[in-house]
């Protein structure tokens, strides 16, 4: 346990004692040296590093109280452990010893197992601290570089949100200009004589112009909710006719899908404070990215649980849910979905996590375990005397 490099300072005015400390310490490879004063030892400290310090007690002149208690004043010195040496034994003395900062004693005449035992041991909890220490300063160099790092990665990560945002506001603006003169010609030619293979070229160019109109008004109503430019309109309304209205919406905007909604909400009104238009547009989000994925049987089960100060929503589907990398990154622009097989911005469930932050709301999405299908549960604050 003990090594060559562990070296002690002996400080005893007495000669006799010095050399039988020296002799027993020796045997174990110590490295010694020695001091025969209070001064004498401050001194040695200021030009070598010890590992331990066995300091008599009663010397003339300075005593060993006062040359430990400017030993852990000075900041070189007050990590080495002090030993103190002494005839006496009463408690005030071993307690006057600790209060000055010293870690143990051992009394005269010397026993060479328990000076050896008491040696070794501080000597190893010394090497101990000075491992934690090591260890302490890697993992706080460690957090500083992850800390770093994520600092980069923070900043890349907000300047790619703002290239998104700044991309979605340029192209809402670079295709409303030339959409309106489409839907002005489509308008146009509607109300004249056409034959029925341009009939439904027609319809197919109202259809698509139509997709990039609510397009346009999702990628400026996300660009405005992202930048805080979007002042929500807070007004007490019945969630129970939004979500209807949600419905209607929807089945009047997509009348060949498939879906099957189902609206299980409470018979009487609940009153909330929302942006009505906000909250619409976020759950048609919802109903339209369930109606994208899901099949010829497709379904949709709309129903609220109320607390004393909640309402939560539930959309249950049973479409083919999400996979595991879809649900890393669900309210990602151009991510909500595998957009790369289905048609849709991936703008969806973005624009709802947007919206219901802008009413301190929340938006969690999981997979039903039974049956198959996805859960969209929102959260919205919610008072019984609304």
């Amino acid at each position: 346990m003990n090594k060559k490099s562990d070296k002690i300072l002996i400080v005893d005015d007495v000669s006799r004692n010095i050399q039988i400390l020296g002799n027993i310490l020796s045997q174990k490879q110590f490295q010694i040296a020695y001091a025969q004063s209070g001064q004498q030892a401050l001194d040695i400290c200021k030009t070598q590093d010890f590992d331990l310090i066995l300091l008599d007690i009663m010397m003339p002149g300075m005593d060993g109280y006062e040359v430990c208690k400017r030993l852990k004043k000075d900041p070189s010195t007050n990590e080495i452990p002090i030993i103190f040496l002494t005839a006496k034994a009463d408690m005030e003395s071993i307690i006057k010893g600790f209060e000055m900062g010293g870690q143990d004693y051992i009394t005269k005449p010397f026993n060479a197992a328990e000076l050896l035992a008491r040696v070794n041991n501080h000597l190893l909890i010394k090497r101990q601290r000075e491992q934690l220490k090591l260890m302490n300063d890697h993992l706080e160099d460690l957090v500083k570089d992850r800390t770093k790092e994520l600092e980069i990665a923070n900043h890349q990560l907000s300047i790619l949100d703002q290239a998104k945002s700044n991309f979605l506001l340029i192209i809402s603006h670079e295709i409303r200009t030339p959409l309106n003169g489409v839907i002005g010609l489509t308008e146009l030619l509607d109300n004249t004589n056409i034959d029925k293979n341009q009939k439904e070229y027609l319809n197919y160019l109202k259809e698509v112009s139509s997709r990039l109109v609510k397009f346009s008004d999702t990628a400026l109503l996300i660009t405005s909710l992202k930048i805080n430019d979007h002042i929500p309109e807070i007004l007490s309304v019945s969630i129970n006719q939004v979500i209807a209205d949600s419905i209607v919406d929807f089945q009047k905007n997509n009348s060949e899908s498939s879906l099957q909604i189902t609206n299980n909400m409470p018979s009487e009104d609940l009153l909330i404070k929302v942006d009505s238009n906000l909250m619409k547009t976020c759950f048609m989000s919802i109903i339209e990215n369930s109606a994208k994925f899901a099949g010829e049987t497709a379904h949709i089960d709309i129903s609220a649980n109320i607390s004393d100060n909640s309402i939560s929503l539930k959309f249950c589907d049973n479409g083919p849910g999400f996979s595991d990398d879809a649900f890393s990154h669900l309210f990602e622009l151009f991510s909500a979905g595998d957009i790369l097989h289905k048609e849709g911005t991936g703008l969806g469930l973005a624009t709802a996590k947007l919206i219901l932050d802008a009413h301190d709301g929340t938006i969690d999405v999981k997979n039903v375990e039974s049956g198959g299908g996805a859960e969209v549960n929102i959260k919205l604050k919610y008072s019984l005397s609304e």
